[in-house]
């Protein structure tokens, strides 16, 4: 046999084959795992220019893979305005005056983040707040969730946006008591300010993955789910023209491009083992902060208010249908248990036609459930793709909003028992795109603090075994590509995260303190703390 080319020795190799332990050491030849054994096993496997990496202890597990990534946006606010986690409007502006400075004079001050129900000033912020520290700047900035932007006098005058704009069909201008808009524009009515935000365009794109790319695969992932549109696609596959991709990405289309992409024939699965194509994201709701998720009753306090169907069931159906046909599987957003109820309505009706035979369809982010559909996602084939830092982060606004009926928000516990398949990822970035909070945050329900005792609602955490699995094997099974990675079995892509800790050995309190010591991706040695 031939040598391989790196060995990792003297640690604890989860592979995630079914039944298998943990194994000593691994042997990768070229960019495959070449064979998994004890350390005198896989020494054979040595030659005079072979890499030896010695683990001392230390525990690998397949690569990460984020099942839902925003991965241009992650990159372009690495340079704009970050508002997560500010604990006050007034910071916030301070944030904004302090960006603003450094812009030259009628440059868009854009970026996100925010998150109202954080600050003290216990309400949303408005066009004046922005219009005192902007200097006469357009400004734009989404929210935390990404449904709701925050527009200045100066975007909304640039967009034409005024007393007298109506609202567009799945979203709304939200309006002071005199009719004026406040400059908060909430799911489709973003689209009325983001049109005339000059483009980044594909070479600058193509330059902020890059720089991005490092930051990723120091979290410990090897491949990501991503969610936009054509610019970050063209800007994925100039990377990946020139060799510099450094990260394996399915990217979905968004649903205004399906017609293009079937008349140009384009199936789920196209393209290789770096970048492929996923299916077509469409919206059926909005978010749990903005209370634009589309719910089966009203919020809590709220007479009459149950959010905002983007798309239609009819229309979702329809959209289902000719996708499936098409040979797209498809990836529903769906927050609200209606929303969610109505995804998989359609998606039922798409898999009952025979339409797409074998497509791998998704909810994404399954945030609330009504208990009569949870079987449904295993009976179905729908795959759950999920968040779970975003229960941590949410848990006392679920309570606020839906009282009783948060029992049902991130069940994953409940799904995974009905059958389903879990695929877990972070919405990046809405949150942190580290999958150790995602697992943190799965097997605990508690966030970085320990609150609250016990867990929210623990009934529906997960083990370790199982959050892992679901950031690895469920993420792969989900872009069709389990026989290719996921697991660390001799023939699959030798994509593997070393850490300082065994995940699957100590409590789950310690999750936390684990560190990424390397990451691996394709044989390579692409990151080393």
């Amino acid at each position: 046999m031939s040598p391989a080319d790196l060995i990792l020795r003297h640690g604890r190799i989860h592979t995630l084959h079914p039944g298998q332990p943990p194994q000593q050491a691994l042997a990768i030849r070229g960019d495959r795992v070449a064979a998994v054994g004890d350390d005198a096993e896989i020494w054979r496997w040595n030659g005079p220019a072979t890499t030896v990496l010695d683990l001392r202890g230390r525990a690998a597990f397949p690569g990460f893979i984020d099942a839902h990534v925003h991965l241009a946006g992650f990159a372009r606010l690495l340079r704009r305005v970050d508002l997560a986690g500010v604990a006050s409007l007034r910071e916030a502006l301070a944030r904004i005056a302090d960006r603003a400075a450094r812009l030259p004079e009628g440059a868009w001050v854009l970026g996100g983040g925010w998150n109202h129900n954080l600050w003290p000033e216990g309400r949303f912020p408005r066009r004046e707040d922005a219009d005192a520290v902007a200097g006469g700047r357009p400004l734009a900035l989404h929210s935390k969730d990404g449904h709701v932007l925050w527009a200045n006098s100066a975007a909304l005058a640039l967009a034409g946006v005024g007393r007298e704009t109506p609202d567009p069909a799945g979203g709304e201008i939200e309006r002071d008591a005199s009719g004026e808009p406040t400059g908060l524009l909430k799911e489709t009515a973003a689209g009325l300010v983001s049109r005339v935000i000059p483009e980044t365009g594909l070479g600058e794109t193509a330059a902020l993955l890059a720089e991005a790319l490092a930051l990723v695969q120091s979290y410990g992932l090897t491949g990501v789910h991503s969610n936009e549109g054509a610019t970050a696609l063209g800007a994925l596959q100039e990377l990946r023209r020139e060799g510099r991709l450094g990260l394996r990405v399915c990217a979905s289309l968004p649903a205004g491009s399906l017609d293009e992409a079937l008349a140009l024939g384009l199936r789920t699965g196209w393209g290789d083992e770096w970048l492929r194509l996923g299916g077509v994201k469409v919206f059926c709701d909005g978010a749990l902060g903005a209370r634009t998720a589309h719910m089966l009753e009203p919020y809590e306090g709220a007479p009459g208010q149950c959010g905002i169907e983007v798309t239609d069931a009819a229309a979702l159906a329809e959209l289902a249908r000719r996708a499936a046909a098409g040979g797209l599987a498809l990836a529903i957003h769906a927050i609200g248990d209606r929303a969610n109820r109505q995804a998989l309505d359609a998606l039922e009706a798409a898999i009952r036609s025979g339409a797409g035979r074998g497509l791998r369809h998704r909810v994404e982010h399954v945030q609330t459930l009504h208990p009569a559909d949870i079987p449904r996602f295993g009976a179905l084939g729908v795959i759950a793709s999920m968040q779970p830092i975003h229960a941590t982060s949410d848990m006392a606004m679920a309570d606020r909003h839906l009282g009783a009926r948060a029992r049902w928000s991130y069940a994953w516990r409940s799904l995974a028992a009905s059958g389903a398949t879990l695929a877990f990822g972070s919405d990046a970035p809405v949150e942190s795109m580290e999958p150790l909070r995602g697992i943190h945050a799965a097997v605990t329900r508690q966030r970085p603090d320990g609150s609250p005792a016990g867990g929210w609602y623990p009934e529906e955490r997960l083990t370790a075994a199982e959050a892992v699995a679901a950031y690895t094997l469920g993420a792969a099974y989900a872009s069709g590509e389990e026989s290719l990675k996921g697991s660390l079995v001799p023939g699959k892509l030798a994509d593997v995260v070393v850490l300082s800790q065994d995940l699957l050995a100590i409590p789950p309190s310690e999750i936390l303190s684990t560190r990424v010591e390397h990451t691996i991706l394709g044989g390579q040695v692409v990151y080393s703390a």
